[in-house]
Parts: C-alpha cells; sequence; structure tokens
C-alpha cells in the first residue's frame, strides 16, 4: 500500500502538501517499471510549473521519462542530492529521493488541485488494474 497523507497522479507522482507547499517524487510503484535511474532532469528555483504538465524527466539506460507537476505554483527547491546520487529516487522514493518543492499561491488551490488527485486506496487500485500493462 502506498503512503496515507499523499496525493497521487496516474502517472505516477506523489505530492505531500504542507499549507501552500508540495513536496513532489515518483512512487515505488513507477521505480519498480522503469529501473535504473540514472540521470533526473528537474527544474530551476523559480520556474513556474502547472499541475498536470510536465516538469522534468527521468532517465535509465534505456530511456526518458516525462515527470508531471501534481499541482501548480512556484518551484521552491530541487533536491540537490539528485544531480550526483539520482539512485536516491530509487532507495528511497517518498524520502529522500523526492524531487522537487512546489510553492502554491495559496493552501486553498493547492489541496483543491491535489484534491482531484487519487488518494492511496485509489492509486493502489490504479497500479493493481495496470499491473503488467
Amino acid at each position: 500500500m502506498p503512503p496515507a497523507g499523499l496525493y497521487y497522479l496516474t502517472s505516477h507522482e506523489w505530492v505531500r502538501l504542507d499549507g501552500n507547499r508540495g513536496r513532489v517524487g515518483i512512487t515505488d510503484f513507477a521505480v519498480a517499471e522503469i529501473k535504473d535511474i540514472v540521470y533526473v532532469d528537474l527544474p530551476q528555483p523559480g520556474t513556474l510549473v502547472t499541475a498536470g504538465a510536465a516538469f522534468g524527466a527521468v532517465e535509465t539506460v534505456k530511456a526518458a521519462f516525462d515527470l508531471y507537476a501534481p499541482v501548480s505554483g512556484t518551484v521552491a527547491a530541487a533536491n540537490p542530492d539528485l544531480a550526483a546520487h539520482p539512485e536516491r529516487v530509487a532507495e528511497d522514493p517518498f524520502g529522500a529521493g523526492w524531487m522537487i518543492e512546489i510553492e502554491a499561491p495559496d493552501a486553498a488551490g493547492a489541496a483543491k488541485e491535489a484534491g482531484a488527485l487519487l488518494d492511496a486506496a485509489g492509486y493502489e487500485a490504479h497500479c493493481r488494474s495496470h499491473a503488467g500493462h
């Protein structure tokens, strides 16, 4: 079961909200599917991102996969450890492998956007229905 208290996109990103700020990463399900992350392309702080739009990518030895923003706002931080240690995404996707923090204009707007996403149970059901596809 994915961690409770987070919001999930069907494209396997998660967001943990704290007021108008959201920490974003990818799930362990995504990590298991894409394997061997060798590079993480993240936006610079100050970059505007839009919910549902690509904000970066993870690259493996075989392919690149876009990353999608779960909420809209300004990138407040990008995980500085991932440039030198992209494997942290796979080792601890819900902790040290976080990718960016997004600062939304207000907490209510962030909560509304996140509320349109999947909760842990909904995300787990989505993954079960798409396993092996």
